[in-house]
Parts: structure tokens; sequence; C-alpha cells
């Protein structure tokens, strides 16, 4: 079986007497929650690949990782391996089933990207990164947004838009990820402080 992005949906490949056919996760035995966490990482890894970001990336990565932990789950539902193919560079990856299969059901804290409850939120250094991140985000889109509206107006607003469909994917993919969701609130948060002042720019002028 082997795990792929298509047209911005999972799907989940195998061989049969007719040869190799492509199927939707939810009619599979995998559970309602595991087939929608696949749905839901298709589409993100879609837009990342139509954005053509750097092969180095964030959201690359946190795509690929992604992809494998889901693999993974797939394989202990199924009890056998799952071939993952990464929708950014192709690679083709082989995820073997843990020791002790898992029982379709909520996704453990572990595979999101989510601290464990034991574990204490970081709240003084993870707000001190959202601040200095919001700090960079909102002086940057400000300044172009400034810079390009001499010009005109309308090709600022092409490059806002621009500018958030970039980075949407990673923001999505990092809300969950320790460390990595301390950046992404601080991006949102500076793209709302920008357009803010952005807006009160444009009613004083």
């Amino acid at each position: 079986m082997e795990l792929r992005v298509r047209d911005g949906r999972a799907v989940l490949a195998g061989e049969d007497e007719s040869g190799e056919r492509e199927v939707d996760p939810h009619s599979l035995p995998l559970g309602a929650d595991l087939a929608e966490a696949l749905h839901e990482w298709a589409k993100v890894a879609d837009a990342v690949v139509r954005t053509e970001t750097p092969a180095d990336g964030v959201a690359n990565a946190l795509v690929a990782r992604r992809g494998k932990q889901l693999a993974g789950r797939i394989a202990a539902v199924m009890n056998s391996p799952v071939l993952y193919t990464d929708p950014v560079s192709g690679e083709l990856v082989s995820v073997e089933a843990p020791d002790s299969p898992a029982v379709a059901g909520p996704e453990p804290a572990e595979l999101v990207g989510e601290e464990e409850v034991a574990e204490p939120t970081p709240w003084g250094t993870g707000l001190t990164v959202s601040f200095i991140t919001a700090s960079i985000v909102t002086v940057t889109v400000v300044s172009l947004s400034l810079g390009l509206g001499e010009t005109s107006r309308w090709l600022a607003l092409v490059a806002n838009v621009l500018v958030v469909g970039g980075l949407a994917p990673s923001v999505w993919l990092g809300r969950k990820v320790p460390v990595w969701r301390w950046v992404a609130y601080g991006v949102v948060a500076g793209v709302l402080v920008a357009w803010l002042a952005l807006i009160l720019t444009l009613l004083q002028a």
C-alpha cells in the first residue's frame, strides 16, 4: 500500500487482480479521524507544491514530517508496511508498522505535534519568539506595501496577497508543531498588525 497526494486529495494505492488501484482513505477501515487528517495534509501539501517554495523551506519539511507520521498511523492500523511518496520531493519511503498494532481513533498528541499534557507550555519563551516574529513580519509587510504603494495601490494589494498566500501553508502546518507554532502565531499577528497599520495610513491620507 502506498500513500500519495492526487489533486489535493490523499489516496492509497495498491495492487489487485485488475492492476493498480487508488482508493479514498474513507473507503478503508482507518477511522474517520485518520481519513480526515490525511485529506487535510494533502490539501496543504498540494498548496506547498503549487507555490513552488524552496526545497529546503520550512513548509516542505513540515509536509514531509506530517506525511511520514500519517503513513506510520496507517501502517499501525493496517499492521503492514506502508510506502509514502513525498509530494514535494517525490522521494519514496517505506514506513514500517510498530510492534503493537494501533487502533484507529483520535489522533495521539505526539503525532499532531502537540506537547504532552504533563509537559508545561513555555509561555515566556514562546511569546518572545512570537513577538520577535510578529515585529519582523510587520515591518517587512508595511515597508513593502508603502514602497509599492507609491507606484500603484493595486500593486501593493497584489503583493500583500502573494506574501500571505506564500506564508499560509507554513502557518497552517506549523500551528500544531512545538516551537514552530510560536513562529506561526507571530506571522499571523504580524500580518494583521501590518494590515491594520496600512488601513490607518490610508484613512489619514
